[in-house]
């Protein structure tokens, strides 16, 4: 593997929804919701390496249609940088996919694949909306592609 300090990570997008993976602990069995993404391969493109994170964590292919979001990570963190593309999805049927970092899957497990609304934040799952990081970061999603931000 390699230095991994950028984490490339998919905003997939397919009629006005944006598809979050849940993840359970294995220790505590505590839960919470991400967007999928991972760290690049030695010679892989950025784009390569966002369909590659797609394809295995959610069982889809997907279109990198451009950068969405460059962030830098909150001190302590694992990643120290945030890569956010804007994909869409053009094949496969979302579903819980797999983690194939060793290290990564003795923490955690991918255990449900779910499209979160854009037009109807109402109907976010309340486990997302009380993350203040997986909600925030889906807040400048939907601020970023236009979307109403009714209810926040």
């Amino acid at each position: 593997m390699t230095n991994r300090v950028i984490r490339y990570q998919g905003a997939i997008i397919r009629n006005s929804r944006l598809l979050l993976l849940k993840h359970r602990e294995h220790a505590s069995g505590r839960s919470y919701w991400v967007i999928p993404g991972g760290g690049r391969e030695e010679n892989e493109s950025e784009e390569a390496c966002v369909q590659r994170e797609m394809l295995e964590e959610t069982n889809l292919t997907v279109t990198v249609e451009r950068l969405l979001l460059d962030e830098l990570a909150e001190p302590g963190r694992f990643y120290q940088r945030y890569k956010t593309y804007l994909c869409y999805a053009n094949g496969g049927e979302a579903s819980p996919g797999y983690e194939p970092e060793p290290e990564a899957a003795q923490v955690y497990a991918i255990v449900e694949a779910a499209w979160f609304d854009l037009l109807h934040p109402e109907t976010w799952n309340l486990e997302m909306t009380k993350d203040p990081i997986t909600f925030q970061l889906v807040k400048k999603i939907q601020a970023l592609l236009e979307y109403p931000l009714v209810g926040s």
